[in-house]
């Protein structure tokens, strides 16, 4: 899927950014779950999930799988195994490619 070109500037309010991140849920056809950080970005403070780091945080809100840097740490399959094994009774297949017209 092509990307449209545009430039979006920095959030000033959380408004502005949700209707940013709404505009990249669109565009980019993203078909997971997205959330937003706070316009203080609190969650980027605390987690540093950059440039690429998967985190899983469990339900008593502790982390439960803190991955290393990318790209060389960016391990999906330590989150995969986690999931499996704290969700045993789920089907650990991924589903079908979603349709392109949704």
């Amino acid at each position: 899927m092509p990307v449209p070109d545009r430039t979006i500037n920095s959030p000033k309010s959380i408004l502005d950014r949700r209707e940013t991140a709404k505009t990249c849920v669109k565009d980019l056809g993203i078909k997971i779950p997205c959330l937003i950080d706070d316009i203080e970005n609190s969650t980027d403070g605390k987690y540093k999930g950059w440039p690429d780091r998967l985190f899983v945080v469990d339900k008593e809100g502790k982390i439960a799988v803190a991955g290393k840097r990318g790209p060389w740490g960016f391990k999906p399959d330590e989150v995969r195994d986690w999931l499996a094994s704290s969700f045993p009774d789920t089907d650990p297949k991924p589903e079908t490619e979603p349709d392109s017209d949704n």
